[in-house]
């Protein structure tokens, strides 16, 4: 979130505190792009079969109007996570009720899937001057790569990179401190540094747009 969007933030939550119902509408409304990037993203396949994303984004919406005067009372964390916590708590409901909750636990909610490594890859890519077919290809190509990384490995590269949170959001959505989640993204990330230049991949990759 950038510094305007930040401030903006600060200012519609102190106004919807003060009682301005408008300012609620429009805070959603800031941050509905991002809500709809986690759903889009942390999304089941056998769930979207079912339920279309733009269903769960509005039962995510309904309940953050519910329940945003207890986040402004309490401020458990910093809103952006709050929201996301919001998004992925309806996607555990949405698949208990449509596919069952004995097939799936809460904690794999966190699984990536292909959309998530690949909106990695894209994000390390998008500074790469390569033609559009060739950043293409080696997309799909460091997508796979991802896509065999450990699950912490995969969990902080996304939470980075496919939903662009900050290091300090990260270690706040996975509850561990910032130097530990600082750690644990440089590891993820030069372990995928590694894999790409085993594979004799372009190295050329944007790894500076991750700093």
């Amino acid at each position: 979130m950038s510094f305007s969007e930040s401030t903006r933030t600060d200012r519609l939550l102190q106004a919807v505190s003060d009682g301005d119902e408008s300012a609620l509408g429009e805070l959603i409304r800031l941050h509905l792009p991002y809500l709809r990037r986690i759903i889009e993203l942390r999304i089941a396949p056998e769930l979207k079969s079912r339920v279309d994303t733009s269903d769960v984004l509005q039962e995510t919406q309904m309940v953050i109007i519910r329940r945003v005067s207890e986040f402004i009372s309490k401020r458990p964390a910093s809103f952006r996570v709050w929201l996301r916590s919001r998004a992925i708590e309806q996607l555990v409901d949405q698949y208990r009720r449509h596919v069952g909750a004995d097939k799936r636990s809460v904690r794999r909610e966190r699984d990536l899937s292909n959309v998530s490594s690949m909106a990695i890859a894209r994000t390390l890519l998008s500074e790469t001057p390569s033609k559009v077919m060739q950043k293409r290809e080696l997309a799909e190509q460091v997508c796979d790569l991802i896509e065999s990384l450990r699950e912490i490995d995969r969990e902080v590269l996304t939470l980075r990179h496919a939903e662009g949170l900050t290091n300090n959001e990260v270690a706040e959505a996975l509850n561990i401190d910032p130097v530990t989640a600082r750690k644990r993204y440089g590891r993820a990330l030069r372990r995928l540094v590694e894999m790409v230049t085993a594979a004799g991949l372009d190295a050329s990759l944007s790894w500076g747009a991750t700093k």
